[in-house]
């Protein structure tokens, strides 16, 4: 020890981190030893560096991976907070959407959304003619992917002649949540000819009912959009002789005011 370097271990006795957390960050380039000593291959931090390690003990303490660590190490003050305040953030969206699924998970369990499940209504669809776009999209990419295709769409059917007024449908063919992207539809209806061209596709939906319910505004946001979901599918397993018939779908805009329906098509 000297008046500007310590031993590993008293060191990591000031910093808090233990002899294996040292090596690890060492072997990861996080924090190097100043010196090493030839002779004896004993390792000396430098006393400066003991705020660094006190601040990647802190990180560590969130949960963050020694490689995000890393990156936050390299960079700026304040470029750092905004980083972790970000990182804050999406660690809070991410505690909502559990406790919501948590909250499902017991409705499941238990009586459910009786009040919302009472609420479903059915009504005939007819067939038309869907112009489409498909991608594969997670939570945060699913209202700026919607926005494109309600354009894109719009704007191809308007140059082709055609009426672009019909409401947007997103179809959900997988489930879209923060963990990882499904595949997902925006379709509109249109009447006429119309070519597929570029990422844009066609296909005709028959004609057959759905069941729906409007999305109140306290439900309109994720994860809380998944209750109107469940009602549904809980009133689906009360219907004797009727079945979901494929993907749900939300319907922009909705029935009565609202921002938007969500539909289960249904069969019989």
């Amino acid at each position: 020890m000297t008046d500007t370097h310590l031993l590993a271990g008293r060191f990591g006795a000031l910093t808090q981190l233990s002899p294996k957390a040292l090596r690890l960050y060492a072997d990861q380039g996080l924090l190097v030893p100043d010196r090493i000593d030839p002779a004896t291959g004993y390792r000396y931090y430098a006393i400066s560096q003991a705020a660094t390690a006190r601040l990647i003990a802190r990180l560590r303490r969130l949960g963050l991976p020694v490689a995000r660590i890393a990156r936050l190490l390299a960079l700026d003050e304040m470029t750092r907070a905004a980083e972790l305040r970000a990182w804050l953030a999406a660690q809070a969206d991410r505690l909502a959407e559990q406790n919501e699924l948590v909250d499902a998970i017991v409705r499941q369990s238990a009586d459910g959304d009786a009040g919302l499940a009472g609420a479903v209504r059915v009504r005939d669809v007819p067939a038309a003619k869907l112009a489409y776009l498909q991608t594969h999209v997670d939570i945060d990419g699913l209202e700026p992917f919607a926005q494109h295709a309600d354009s894109a769409l719009r704007d191809a059917l308007a140059r082709a002649g055609l009426a672009a007024d019909g409401p947007l449908m997103l179809h959900f063919h997988e489930a879209v949540g923060h963990d990882g992207a499904g595949r997902i539809e925006a379709a509109i209806a249109y009447a006429g000819h119309l070519e597929p061209s570029g990422e844009l596709s066609l296909r005709l939906r028959p004609a057959g009912r759905e069941a729906y319910l409007p999305a109140p505004a306290a439900l309109q946001t994720y994860p809380q959009v998944l209750r109107l979901y469940d009602a549904i599918e809980r009133w689906l397993e009360g219907q004797a002789g009727s079945c979901c018939a494929g993907s749900p779908y939300e319907i922009h805009p909705g029935t009565g005011g609202a921002r938007f329906d969500v539909a289960y098509p249904i069969a019989p």
